[in-house]
């Protein structure tokens, strides 16, 4: 990826550097017939002097602790992204005409198929968390290198922005610098301030951050801004530039009508014109970091919680026990909370090993962005709060996956059973929402051995990985040393004689064992499945049962749609196989008992021995 030069410009020729990254967007973008050179033009002349004056980063060796990182949370500015890249020597002028064809890594928004590009961006308003999670692994390794966020004015209107930056001011984040391009123009109109940058400093500086409002095209102006705020040593910093979409070209300056459209041949031509001779040759010069390398850490070992045959354990308690037990020989755990810590049980990890945990507080699309920053930077974050609560984030998980991430996700309190809380609490759409997300892996253990070895196993599992733990308490029923692969089940009822098959998972688990022993009393045999790996679904047991049971009974504590009932389906989809019936969760719920709201949605143990009698 690296490429000789016949020449050099110095940092003190910005404007030229400036000109001939403008001329690489321009052309990169007419050569694609399609990105946004407009977007990425208002925004030129800030991320040439960050790069050519400021950052400190060597692209050969891209995953270096000590590098600057530079988080286009303004996606569409890829082509600026790419041309700068260019202009530094790190790709050359024919790879960057391969912008958005297919088999190219220079996506039309970044992704990490593009080996520089740090995370995915392009869904707006969430790079600022991702850096955040970055700058806050640099400081908790004691590096001192920071991390720059372009952002537009107009993802400015985003919740999740202004999660991150209430997180940020908390943490005094001085290793944080942001920049708001506030070119005034939106996709189909004017943004929600127009060019009143006072307006967006005065929010930001409202939440603890010291601002800078700028003109964003004037070059001496921009130097002096970041060399002011490298200075600021208590909080982190905001860039307000005041831009204008199409700057250097003048039939596109300030232009409606321009977003997302490359320009013609013809109007290439006359932009190059206007912009005057460039040396398409010549690169300009990042400086390299100096040596660094992350502090040392020694952390005391936990004791392995264990758990005994007949004990009485909640899955959610046993994932915080057995996540802080890992810490110890996995330091790279982090664990992230929004502010339910004691309900998830994450404060095991935060009382012993505080440093390896992070308060999100209540703002779970943050905390998201936030573990995605924390991964991609090495680190493994476990994320926790209500399952229910988790589903906010859809959009942050399904990017997570787009950025390569591997981020692990504990949710709590899912389905019917949590009880008197009511249905605004209840994770019923989870697993429907994680098995959508690409690459995913979704568990749900039963009983607290099944979730120990489960959580050891999310440390080394890559992409978004999902376990759906319960409220209630739940009986261990199996042995301390019990193995559950991903991608397994364990059939804990079987003989020659099933007439059916029971598939269940969590806290139905334990109403399918009942309704097993009441059915055996009839002289009735069923064959009982824990399908605690949901996401793979271990479809040769299934099949198996399929074809040596007359029908399988899916039983789950979430809506009817999406759930383990589909994945069962999905996995037999092409087998000749007997018919799949599926109980779960259909009509809305209320507050009551645990056991009174499963009896109302018909998941227990009565409700299934009458659905196997019906059937025979």
């Amino acid at each position: 990826m690296r490429r000789l030069k016949a020449c050099h410009m110095s940092q003190d020729n910005l404007p030229e550097l400036a000109k001939l990254v403008r001329y690489f967007i321009l052309k990169a973008t007419t050569e694609a017939e399609s990105g946004h050179p407009t977007s990425s033009l208002s925004a030129t002349d800030l991320m040439t002097a960050l790069y050519f004056k400021y950052l400190r980063y060597d692209a050969a060796h891209h995953q270096a602790p000590n590098n600057d990182r530079v988080i286009f949370s303004k996606g569409h500015a890829a082509p600026l992204f790419y041309a700068l890249c260019t202009a530094a020597g790190w790709i050359n002028e024919a790879e960057l005409l391969t912008l958005r064809k297919m088999g190219s890594p220079l996506q039309g928004h970044p992704t990490p198929l593009f080996p520089l590009s740090e995370a995915a961006t392009g869904s707006l308003g969430q790079g600022l968390s991702i850096g955040l999670g970055m700058a806050l692994q640099a400081r908790r390794t004691g590096m001192n290198c920071r991390t720059y966020v372009l952002m537009g004015d107009g993802e400015m209107a985003e919740g999740q922005v202004w999660e991150a930056i209430q997180i940020a001011a908390h943490e005094r984040l001085n290793n944080l610098i942001g920049i708001i391009d506030v070119n005034r123009l939106g996709q189909s109109q004017e943004t929600m301030y127009g060019h009143n940058v006072e307006a967006y400093a005065t929010r930001v500086r409202g939440f603890g951050w010291e601002t800078i409002v700028i003109d964003g095209h004037s070059l001496p102006e921009i130097e002096r801004a970041f060399a002011a705020a490298l200075k600021i040593a208590d909080r982190p910093v905001m860039l307000v530039a005041k831009t204008f979409k199409g700057k250097g070209i003048s039939f596109l300056e300030n232009k409606d009508g321009w977003h997302g459209k490359a320009l013609s041949r013809a109007d290439l031509a006359k932009a190059l014109q206007e912009l005057g001779p460039v040396d398409a040759q010549a690169t300009g010069v990042v400086a390299l970091p100096e040596p660094q390398q992350p502090k040392a850490v020694n952390l005391q070992p936990l004791p392995a919680p264990r758990y005994e045959l007949g004990s009485v354990v909640a899955t959610r308690k046993a994932y915080g026990e057995v996540l802080a037990s890992l810490v110890s020989r996995y330091p790279e755990i982090i664990a992230l909370d929004a502010e339910v810590k004691n309900s998830t049980f994450a404060e095991f990890v935060a009382k012993n090993y505080p440093d390896n945990y992070a308060e999100m507080f209540i703002a779970e699309q943050n905390m998201v962005g936030v573990a995605v920053g924390l991964a991609r930077r090495g680190r493994v974050p476990f994320i926790s709060s209500f399952a229910a609560f988790l589903t906010r984030a859809f959009d942050q998980f399904r990017m997570a996956a787009v950025s390569q991430a591997n981020i692990r996700c504990a949710g709590s309190h899912v389905g019917v059973s949590i009880g008197e809380d009511g249905p605004s609490q209840m994770g019923l759409e989870d697993i429907a929402m994680f098995r959508a997300i690409h690459g995913s892996t979704v568990l749900y253990p039963a009983d607290a051995v099944a979730t120990a070895a489960l959580v050891e196993t999310m440390v080394h599992t890559s992409g978004v990985v999902y376990l759906r733990t319960s409220r209630p308490a739940t009986p261990v029923i199996y042995g301390a040393g019990e193995k559950f692969p991903i991608g397994g089940s364990k059939v804990v009822r079987s003989s020659a004689q099933d007439k059916l098959t029971l598939v269940a998972a969590g806290v139905t688990l334990y109403e399918a064992l009942k309704a097993h022993d009441i059915l055996q009393k009839d002289g009735i045999v069923v064959r009982v499945i824990d399908a605690y790996s949901v996401k793979p679904i271990d479809e040769s047991t299934l099949k198996k049962a399929a074809t040596e049971t007359q029908a399988l009974i899916v039983v789950e504590d979430h809506w009817f749609e999406g759930g383990l009932g589909d994945a069962v389906l999905n996995a037999l989809a092409t087998h000749k196989t007997a018919p799949v019936y599926k109980m779960a969760v259909t009509t809305m719920s209320s507050s009551g008992k645990p056991e009174e709201l499963m009896e109302a949605a018909g998941i227990t143990a009565a409700a299934i021995v009458k659905k196997v009698k019906g059937i025979l």
